[in-house]
C-alpha cells in the first residue's frame, strides 16, 4: 500500500485534530477542574517541598543580580532609556494584577503568567521579553526561586532601584506546569470583547468573580470606556475593578500615580503589523510572540498598548513627577501614531518634556490615558491626589504597602512568607489570626461536648461550616480564626444563624473552661460527630486532630473582604441560596476546587454527610438510607440500586420510586443523581456500593474531613 503523504499517526492524538470527550458533549460534567494540577504535570516530583529549596537560595546574592539586570543586558531587547525598570513592573503588576477577591483566582502566586491565555493577552504584549529576560536568573539560582517569586520579585526590585523604598517582600509561590483551567475570565470568544455587564451604563453590573472590563486587560481600557475618552465613566470602571481587587480608593489612586511615575506607553506604529502572540506563533520564534517589523521593532518602535509616551520627565525615578505633570497642566485628547485615542497637555515648557528612550537630545510629548484623568476629574480621586502632593513621604509609603498588597494579596497567611524582607506588621487584609493553645487536654474537651446533648447533625455542620470557606486560590477562610462566630460569617443564610448561635452558645464555655481555642473546640466537635457516626455505623475511629487553631477578633478582622467568601451554595449540605443559571452540580465543582478536594474526596464526603444528616435546615434530599445518622455506604447502596427508579418532582427536585410498587422510598436534588448520572463519578459511587467497602469509606471519609478541617494551616 502506498502511503506516501498519509498521516502517520491517529488523529485522536495530534491535539490540533483531535475531539475531545466534551466536544462530543458539552453539556456533561466535566470533571478537569478537579484534577488539572495532577502529580503527573509536575517535573520536580511529589517530594520536592519549595519552602526547604528556599532555604538554599542566597536571596541577597540574587536581589543583587536582580539589581544588576536592570542596567545590564541591553544587547537583543534594549530598555527605554537603558532601564528594564518599566518593563519589570509591568510584568510583576500584570501578574499580581490578574487577582480578584469575589472568587479569590488569579494573581501571581503561581506563575500562571508563562501559560495561556495570560501569556497572550493583548493587555501583556511584550510581557514574554521580561520573563526571558530574567532566564538566565532562574538558570543561575533554579530550583532555589520558582518562576512565580522572580516574576514578582522583579517589580519590587526595579522600585527599589529607581528610589522607592519598599515595603518588604515574602519568598515562597510555589509554581505550576500547565495552565490554570479553573479560572474563568470571561465569555467572550475574541480578544478584547466585553460582553461581561448586565448593563451598559452601569460599571458595577460587571459578570462576577470578573475584575477586568473586557476580554485581554488587566484592568480598564486605557482609552476610555469602551474606547471612548470620558474620565468621569472611567473613573466608575477603575473603582469597580479596583474595589474588584479588595482595593479601596486611596489605594487605587496611589497604585496608579506610583505605578505611572515610571515607565512609558508604547504605540510608536501599527499595531495590526505584529506577529502572533506567543500561544500562536510557529516554533521558531521559540515561545516569543508579536514580532514587530516597524523599524528596529524596539526602543522608540516598540508597540504593545496602541498608547504612545511617557507620563513623567523622569520615567526612571520614583518621584513626585506624576502629579506635577498631571495637575500642573491642562488636557486634550490626541492620537497615538498607533491611532489610539490620549491625552496631552494643551501647553508644556520642552525642559518639562521626557526625553526619547534612545537619544537624550530630543523631547518627546508625554500623555495621560483615561485612567489617569480619572484621578484629576473625579472629586474623591482628586482629593487623594491633593492629599498625596501635598505630603509626599505619605504618598510614598501608602504606594509601598498597596504594592505590597496588590503583589502578596493572593498568598494567604504570613506563614507561607519566606525571608529576611518579610514585613513584622500583620496587616488586617493579611487574615491575622494569634496562635492556640496547644497543652490542653484534647480527651477532656471531647468528653465535655459528648455530655452537652448536641446532636451528631449539629457538629458535623457547624465544623463543616466553619472549614468551608478556605479557598485554595488564595489561601483564605478555614477554620484557624474561628470566623464564623464574628459578621459577617455569622449571619450568612448558609450558616443557619439560629442553629449555629445555639451550637455556639455550648461550644464557647467548654473551650473557656478547658483553655481550648473555640476554633480547635469547634473542629473537635465536628471530629466527635464523625467519630460517633462511624460507630454507630460499627467502626472504632479516630479521626486525626492536631491542636494550636487561634482565635480571632473582630479587630483582626475585615468583615467587607470576608463578604465574597459567602457561600451561595454548597452541595455537600445540599442547599442553594437561590436558582442560579448556573446548573448545582457545576456549582459543586468550583467549591470542591477551591477547597482543594479532588472527585474521589468529593464522592466520599457527599456520601457520607448524606448520611449523617448535615443537609441545611435539615431536609431529607439525598439521605437515602434508614440509619440516618450512621456513616454508612447508604447513599451509595440505594443510589446505584436498580430496584428503584427516579422521577422529575419540580422545582430541582426528584423522587426515589420503588419500580415493583411505584411507592414513593426518597427525595433528591440534581446534586445526588449526579453521582449516578456522570459515568466518572459513578464510577465512584460504585466503588463504596460494593459489599467489601465499607471499612474503606469510612477511613476515606475520615481522611478527607481531615484534609478539609486542617485546609489553611499552613504552620502544621
Amino acid at each position: 500500500m502506498n502511503m506516501q503523504g498519509k498521516c502517520p499517526v491517529m488523529h485522536g492524538a495530534v491535539t490540533e485534530t483531535g475531539t475531545s470527550v466534551m466536544d462530543w458533549w458539552p453539556n456533561a460534567l466535566n470533571l478537569d477542574i478537579l484534577h488539572q494540577h495532577d502529580a503527573k504535570t509536575d517535573p520536580m516530583g511529589q517530594d520536592f517541598d519549595y519552602r526547604e529549596a528556599l532555604k538554599t537560595l542566597d536571596i541577597e546574592a540574587l536581589k543583587a543580580d536582580m539589581r544588576a539586570l536592570m542596567t545590564d543586558s541591553q544587547d537583543w531587547w534594549p530598555a527605554d532609556w537603558g532601564h528594564y525598570g518599566g518593563l519589570m513592573i509591568r510584568m510583576s503588576w500584570h501578574a499580581a494584577g490578574s487577582y480578584r477577591i469575589a472568587d479569590g483566582r488569579g494573581g501571581g502566586g503561581t506563575g500562571n503568567q508563562r501559560f495561556a491565555p495570560l501569556n497572550s493577552w493583548p493587555d501583556n504584549v511584550s510581557l514574554d521579553k521580561a520573563r526571558r529576560l530574567l532566564w538566565p536568573l532562574k538558570k543561575k539560582y533554579g530550583n532555589a526561586v520558582s518562576w512565580a517569586d522572580l516574576i514578582v520579585l522583579a517589580g519590587t526590585i526595579a522600585y527599589e532601584t529607581m528610589g522607592l523604598k519598599t515595603f518588604g517582600f515574602g519568598f515562597g509561590r510555589p509554581d505550576i506546569w500547565h495552565p490554570e483551567k479553573d479560572v474563568y475570565w470571561g465569555s467572550e470568544k475574541e480578544w478584547l470583547g466585553k460582553d461581561r455587564y448586565a448593563s451598559a451604563s452601569d460599571e458595577t453590573s460587571l459578570e462576577n468573580p470578573l475584575a477586568a472590563v473586557q476580554m485581554g486587560l488587566i484592568y480598564v481600557n486605557p482609552e476610555g470606556v469602551d474606547g471612548k475618552p470620558d474620565p468621569m465613566k472611567t473613573a466608575e470602571a477603575v473603582r469597580e475593578t479596583f474595589a474588584r481587587m479588595a482595593m479601596n480608593d486611596e489605594e487605587t489612586v496611589a497604585l496608579t500615580a506610583g505605578g505611572h511615575t515610571v515607565g512609558k506607553t508604547h504605540g510608536n506604529g501599527d499595531a495590526s503589523k505584529l506577529g502572533p502572540d506567543p500561544e500562536g506563533a510557529d516554533v521558531e520564534m521559540q515561545g516569543l510572540g508579536w514580532a514587530n517589523p516597524n523599524g528596529k521593532g524596539v526602543g522608540r518602535d516598540t508597540i504593545t498598548s496602541g498608547i504612545e509616551g511617557a507620563w513623567t520627565s523622569n520615567p526612571t525615578k520614583f518621584d513626585m513627577g506624576y502629579f506635577d505633570m498631571l495637575l500642573d497642566h491642562e488636557w486634550e485628547i490626541s492620537t497615538s501614531p498607533a491611532g489610539a485615542r490620549q491625552w496631552q497637555p494643551v501647553d508644556i515648557a520642552e525642559a518639562d518634556m521626557p526625553t526619547d528612550v534612545e537619544d537624550p537630545s530630543i523631547r518627546t510629548m508625554p500623555i495621560m490615558t483615561d485612567a489617569d484623568m480619572a484621578m484629576k476629574v473625579d472629586p474623591a480621586y482628586r482629593a487623594i491626589m491633593d492629599k498625596f502632593r501635598a505630603d509626599p513621604a505619605y504618598f510614598a509609603d501608602t504606594f509601598a504597602r498597596a504594592w505590597f498588597k496588590l503583589t502578596h494579596r493572593d498568598m494567604g497567611p504570613k506563614a507561607r512568607y519566606f525571608g529576611p524582607d518579610v514585613p513584622a506588621e500583620d496587616l488586617i487584609w493579611q487574615d491575622p489570626v494569634p496562635a492556640g493553645a496547644t497543652g490542653y487536654d484534647v480527651d477532656a474537651v471531647k468528653a465535655k461536648i459528648a455530655a452537652s446533648g448536641l446532636s451528631v447533625a449539629d457538629m458535623v455542620s457547624t465544623a463543616w461550616d466553619s472549614a468551608r470557606t478556605y479557598r485554595g486560590s488564595d489561601m483564605r477562610g478555614g477554620t484557624d480564626g474561628a470566623r464564623i462566630r464574628l459578621a459577617p460569617q455569622k449571619d450568612w443564610a448558609g450558616n443557619e444563624p439560629e442553629r449555629l448561635a445555639r451550637v455556639l452558645a455550648v461550644l464557647e464555655p467548654i473551650a473557656a473552661e478547658t483553655g481550648a481555642s473555640v476554633a480547635d473546640t469547634i473542629v473537635l466537635a465536628g471530629n466527635l460527630g464523625v467519630e460517633t457516626a462511624a460507630k454507630a455505623a460499627g467502626y472504632d475511629i479516630a479521626v486525626p486532630f492536631t491542636p494550636g487553631r487561634g482565635d480571632a477578633s473582630e479587630a483582626m478582622t475585615d468583615a467587607d473582604s470576608f463578604a465574597p467568601l459567602e457561600p451561595l451554595a454548597d452541595g455537600y449540605r445540599n442547599w442553594l441560596k437561590q436558582d442560579y443559571a448556573v446548573k448545582p452540580e457545576e456549582l459543586l465543582l468550583d467549591r470542591t476546587q477551591l477547597m482543594g478536594l479532588t472527585a474521589a474526596e468529593m464522592t466520599v464526603l457527599v456520601g457520607g454527610m448524606r448520611a449523617i444528616g448535615t443537609n441545611h435546615g435539615g431536609t431529607k434530599h439525598g439521605v437515602f438510607t434508614d440509619r440516618e445518622g450512621a456513616l454508612t455506604t447508604d447513599f451509595f447502596v440505594n443510589l446505584t440500586d436498580m430496584a428503584y427508579a427516579w422521577k422529575p418532582a419540580g422545582n430541582g427536585t426528584y423522587e426515589v420510586v420503588e419500580r415493583k410498587t411505584g411507592a414513593a422510598k426518597w427525595t433528591a436534588t440534581r446534586i445526588d443523581l449526579v453521582f449516578g448520572s456522570n459515568s466518572v463519578l459513578r464510577a465512584y459511587a460504585e466503588v463504596y456500593a460494593q459489599d467489601d467497602n465499607s471499612e474503606k469509606f469510612v477511613n476515606d471519609f475520615a481522611a478527607a474531613w481531615t484534609k478539609v478541617m486542617d485546609a489553611g494551616r499552613f504552620g502544621l
